[in-house]
């Protein structure tokens, strides 16, 4: 399978080259070694040339990436599966609660990555699986598969300059909960995900920001805590959407992206996931945390226009309420 990718070069000072242009448009270092390995890969006025060629303005370049292997690791496997949108670059997904992301010792035949590598197989295409927002096996809900090594340099840049890009900063960090307004909340160029959730109980305050480092639970390989003196960075903005039954709907928006962080800090507010069986292990109600991907919205990786894509409340956690 091959990717071109065509520019013209603008008006300039001085020559640029190849490489210097092409970090300009996001290509990462591993983009760049992936070129430099492939013959031919980058022409300029149809000419081939190395990536430290000095180009000139109207200059025409083109880069054409090629993959021809698929990832190893991962069986095909015919699995249910919902693409919402797809394209050269990426694809989005609706992930079904129960369906890991990536094979492992215990899954290695029923996960997202499993589905796609079959999808992929049916068309004769290499597949190599890269998925950019990672979800818990049993969160539901919408994920991003970059398709080529240029996407998913330029989308894994996109959600890590989230966690850099907010209203707090670390030196900002109390001892205590800290809880910011809602007109507060920042907009951001990068992607923003907005997940929905059940909560135990009914939310107070109505909106606000949890603002608590993450580290992993000592003893333990799954587990993580709110803990002010070893965690990582972590900011959830949350708003109740609607409370019944002694149970709260509410729209989340992460900042950061540290494991579990929706579910730690709920657990931190007072108010855990339903179905949680590591935070809340109450099983009554629900089987799962109820927890669902709702919304990304985010500019494409290579043209830039703006992306919304949305995926209902599943079932289970609509029956809730």
């Amino acid at each position: 399978m091959q990717r071109i990718f065509q520019y013209t070069i603008p008006q300039l000072n001085t020559p640029i080259s190849v490489k210097a242009f092409l970090k300009q448009q996001g290509f990462s270092g591993r983009s760049l070694i992936v070129l430099k390995a492939q013959e031919e890969s980058v022409l300029v006025n149809n000419q081939p040339v190395y990536i430290n060629h000095l180009m000139q303005p109207g200059d025409e370049l083109e880069i054409r990436l090629a993959e021809e292997k698929s990832s190893e690791y991962v069986e095909p496997v015919e699995l249910p599966l919902n693409i919402l949108y797809e394209d050269e670059d990426l694809m989005v997904v609706n992930k079904p609660a129960g369906m890991p992301i990536h094979p492992s010792q215990n899954n290695r035949d029923n996960s997202l990555a499993n589905a796609l590598a079959w999808y992929f197989a049916q068309q004769n295409r290499p597949f190599v699986f890269r998925c950019i927002n990672r979800l818990d096996r049993d969160t539901s809900g919408l994920t991003i598969i970059a398709k080529n090594v240029v996407s998913a340099g330029i989308l894994s840049a996109m959600v890590a300059a989230k966690g850099g890009d907010g209203i707090c900063r670390e030196q900002d960090i109390p001892s205590s909960k800290t809880i910011r307004r809602e007109q507060d909340i920042p907009s951001s160029k990068t992607i923003r995900r907005e997940y929905l959730a059940i909560a135990k109980g009914k939310v107070t305050p109505s909106f606000g920001t949890i603002n608590a480092p993450i580290a992993r639970k000592e003893d333990s390989i799954i587990e993580r805590i709110v803990d002010f003196e070893n965690g990582e960075k972590a900011v959830t903005h949350y708003k109740l959407l609607h409370n019944k039954n002694g149970h709260s709907l509410i729209s989340l928006l992460l900042e950061t992206g540290r494991t579990h962080q929706i579910r730690v800090h709920m657990k931190y507010l007072g108010f855990p996931l339903i179905g949680d069986y590591l935070y809340n292990p109450d099983t009554s109600r629900m089987t799962r945390q109820a927890l669902h991907a709702y919304k990304l919205d985010l500019e494409h990786p290579i043209t830039g226009q703006p992306m919304s894509f949305t995926a209902p409340l599943p079932e289970d956690m609509r029956w809730m309420l």
